[in-house]
């Protein structure tokens, strides 16, 4: 068995509204995630740990990884860092990101004139 460093798969979506990361870590306790913001980049950090009464000498497979990951991403200044929540269920970390009112897109509307019908 390593311990090696891996990094779970992200999935990011944006819309007018917000950007939002869906992080896959099933088998991660909540304690041993970190979610940081700092210079517009959002680091996730965590461990999935082996449990202490699994011997690595009693494994005839093992094909989950184990030990410590980080993943880091940046993020567009349109973001309220004050607004960011994170929320963590059935093995995956949701962190939403609301955007800044004054960046998000706004509608405007298409005066169309009569036109003149030629003689």
């Amino acid at each position: 068995m390593n311990s090696w460093e891996f990094g779970p798969p992200v999935d990011i979506y944006e819309d007018d509204q917000r950007l939002a990361f869906k992080v896959e870590v099933p088998g991660i306790d909540e304690k041993d995630i970190n979610v940081e913001i700092e210079n517009n980049v959002l680091t996730v950090r965590g461990e999935r740990k082996l449990l202490r009464d699994m011997k690595e000498e009693n494994f005839r497979r093992m094909e989950r990884r184990y030990g410590a990951f980080s993943r880091s991403f940046t993020f567009p200044s349109t973001v309220d860092p004050e607004k960011i929540e994170a929320n963590y269920s059935h093995g995956v970390l949701a962190i939403q990101m609301p955007k800044r009112a004054e960046a998000r897109a706004k509608q405007i509307k298409v005066n169309v004139s009569k036109t003149l019908k030629a003689a």
